[in-house]
């Protein structure tokens, strides 16, 4: 007996890459329903590359009663509506929005790093997903924290445009149409022009001068690796369609070489290492769309530090960020705790 899985905001860019990986990872669903809003009401998508075709139907009359888990792709707004619904029924939800990240009785959990931390999600029968930006970042600095215990990350990042969704693609694939025509690139859904340009603002200002991206990257580290940690990080949006990229700058408590790392990270879980110290011998975000894997290149030590290493760090945002990483989650809960197939 296999498990029913609701998967909801089924027609977004992450929904859609949900039903992908589930398909892919030959989840053990029963049934599986694709749930959205009343505009994508009745529309067919189809479950992976399986040909089969699920009808979406409708969030506001959904009932989720009897249906073991919900993977939520809907944003905020929506999750705040039905996810408590969806929990109150005994349908476990794996969120994937901001709502509940930060509640401290809601596990925030990536697999390959805090597995343990799942045993907590029947406070609320809600499991968060982490940010994208923290997802990738986590799964690179766990297995070097255990060797050698991180005191301080400082952290760029290089942000693709699929993090803000598909308008976010679309603004970039229009204005770089746009400008090779010589029509203005007009900026709606960015507060600047993202095509051939860099933008150092992801997400709303804070008091302090940073960003609630930046912000998340903070607090989130400190749940699901460890509040000892200092962390700081500026967040930028690049004119990519897909995948994130981060530059880290992290400082440990002992030593630890860069080819010890190198060896580290070798055999850490979710990780693939491509460090050649020649060219082309490191990943980009190009490469690494449509890869569960977080890949990391360019380790090297970092002299203006004790005990410093530098890296690169490159995701798809929309599967190990989002949809592969909610997947990973509902996997792990059905191995510890549902235990139907």
């Amino acid at each position: 007996m296999g498990y029913r899985v609701v998967v909801v905001g089924a027609t977004g860019n992450v929904g859609r890459e949900m039903l992908n990986i589930l398909a892919e990872r030959e989840f053990p669903a029963d049934e599986v329903a694709a749930v959205a809003s009343s505009r994508s009401t009745g529309i067919e998508i189809e479950y992976g590359d399986t040909g089969r075709m699920l009808k979406v139907k409708n969030i506001e009359h959904f009932d989720f009663t009897g249906w073991d888990m919900a993977l939520f792709a809907a944003g905020s707004g929506p999750t705040q509506i039905y996810a408590p619904k969806a929990a109150a029924a005994g349908c476990v939800v794996i969120d994937n929005s901001s709502l509940y990240r930060m509640d401290p009785d809601v596990p925030l959990i990536v697999p390959e790093v805090n597995p343990d931390a799942i045993d907590g999600y029947k406070k609320r029968n809600i499991i968060a997903n982490p940010n994208c930006s923290t997802a990738q970042m986590v799964v690179a600095l766990k297995p070097l924290h255990d060797a050698a215990k991180i005191k301080r990350v400082v952290v760029s990042t290089y942000q693709s445009v699929s993090g803000a969704g598909k308008a976010g693609m679309n603004e970039l694939f229009e204005q770089s149409r746009n400008i090779f025509v010589g029509d203005p690139a007009v900026a709606t859904k960015f507060t600047k022009q993202i095509a051939f340009n860099v933008i150092p603002h992801i997400d709303v200002f804070l008091d302090d001068g940073s960003t609630k991206e930046e912000w998340k990257m903070v607090v989130e580290t400190k749940k699901i690796l460890d509040p000892a940690i200092k962390l700081t990080a500026t967040c930028v949006r690049v004119p990519v369609f897909v995948g994130h990229s981060e530059a880290i700058h992290i400082e440990f408590e002992n030593e630890l070489s860069a080819k010890k790392a190198q060896s580290i990270l070798r055999e850490a879980p979710g990780i693939m290492l491509v460090d050649k110290r020649e060219d082309g011998g490191y990943v980009t975000p190009v490469e690494c769309v449509g890869d569960s894997a977080t890949y990391i290149s360019r380790v090297r030590e970092d002299p203006t530090v004790e005990n410093g290493l530098i890296l690169w760090c490159v995701s798809d945002n929309l599967r190990k960020g989002a949809a592969l990483n909610a997947v990973q989650i509902a996997e792990l809960l059905g191995r510890r705790h549902l235990k139907k197939a």
